[in-house]
C-alpha cells in the first residue's frame, strides 16, 4: 500500500511540476503573426495650433516623417484638428 501511495505522489509532483514548467515557456515566448514592434512610450506630446500638418510638426520637431507616425500609430494626417495632441519624442 505504502508503494502505491508514494507512485501516486511521485505523478502528482511530476503533472504539477510539467505544468508549472509549461507555463513558464508559454509566458516567455511571445506567439502571434506576423511582426511584432515594442511598444511605444511617448515622452513628449505637441498640442497642434492652425495650419499644421503632420509634415510640417515632424519637420518642427526634427523628426522624419516615417518616425513621426511610428510614435503616432493612429493618426489621420488628413484630419488633424486644432489642440489634438500629438506625440513629438517617443522611445521603446
Amino acid at each position: 500500500m505504502a508503494q502505491i501511495n508514494n507512485n501516486s505522489l511521485f505523478l502528482k509532483l511530476a503533472l504539477v511540476l510539467s505544468l508549472v514548467l509549461l507555463i513558464s515557456v508559454a509566458e516567455s515566448v511571445n506567439i502571434g503573426f506576423g511582426k511584432q514592434d515594442a511598444a511605444l512610450v511617448c515622452n513628449s506630446v505637441h498640442g497642434t495650433v492652425s495650419d499644421e500638418t503632420c509634415s510640417s510638426v515632424a519637420q518642427d520637431f526634427k523628426l522624419s516623417l516615417d518616425d513621426f507616425l511610428a510614435i503616432n500609430p493612429n493618426i489621420n494626417c488628413d484630419s488633424i484638428f486644432v489642440g489634438q495632441w500629438l506625440c513629438v519624442d517617443g522611445s521603446a
